[in-house]
């Protein structure tokens, strides 16, 4: 799962990197508002954190283009300031969490956990198609799916964000823990996994290619409509 931390303390940003990479999330660093909100537009996210004092903003500014592309990623606000009236604002603007600094890294790592247990690994229920991220398991009418791996953790991804069309660097960077190492055809590989192991013998269709874009998810269409 990749996590996105805008804060402007580079002490903190280096420490909270490193806590999280050590539980296997991966993660992007914007130390202003303006990075953070270049690294919305081209990255999806499971998880994004904020600082509430940005050099060139607030950490509140940035919950609507979080929320207008993605309106499942749990959104953090990260804050010195602690007084109940800044709590409640950050709630009222959008925010999932709102965690007072100085924090103990251990609590804050329980909070992300317990967000995305709530957001982002919740079971996928699209009409007859289930798909249970924490089990790593995909039924279709009561019958199990063969699917695992790479590939599961692409139909997933695509799932989650199945009203948006998804690149192959950003499914190369959301699910690869070193996608730099790999080539954009290990997309082409899973995706085709999925299409062969799953679509074909149900006949149905859940990932559509657009051409020279990436890859939306499309089910409940049938082969014939995508």
């Amino acid at each position: 799962m990749r996590v996105l931390i805008v804060e402007d303390d580079s002490v903190l940003c280096k420490n909270l990197s490193e806590v999280l990479n050590e539980h296997s999330y991966q993660t992007d660093i914007a130390e202003n508002l303006k990075d953070g909100e270049y690294y919305i537009s081209i990255r999806n996210y499971d998880l994004v954190l904020a600082d509430w004092d940005l050099p060139d903003g607030c950490g509140l500014d940035i919950i609507a283009q979080v929320k207008e592309k993605s309106p499942r990623t749990p959104m953090i606000i990260l804050s010195s300031k602690d007084t109940p009236e800044n709590e409640i604002c950050a709630f009222k603007n959008g925010a999932d969490d709102f965690i007072k600094k100085p924090f103990d890294f251990n609590v804050l790592l329980t909070r992300i956990q317990a967000r995305l247990r709530f957001w982002g690994t919740s079971m996928i229920e699209i009409e007859d198609l289930v798909i249970n991220p924490d089990e790593e398991k995909i039924t279709y009418k009561g019958q199990e799916i063969e699917v695992k791996g790479k590939p599961f953790e692409v139909l997933t991804h695509l799932a989650r964000h199945r009203d948006q069309i998804v690149s192959k660097e950003q499914l190369l960077d959301a699910i690869w823990e070193e996608p730099e190492l790999v080539t954009p055809n290990v997309i082409e590989v899973a995706i085709n996994q999925i299409r062969q192991k799953m679509d074909k013998p149900l006949n149905i269709s859940t990932i559509e290619t657009v051409r020279r874009r990436g890859y939306r998810f499309c089910y409940p269409k049938k082969p014939s409509e995508s």
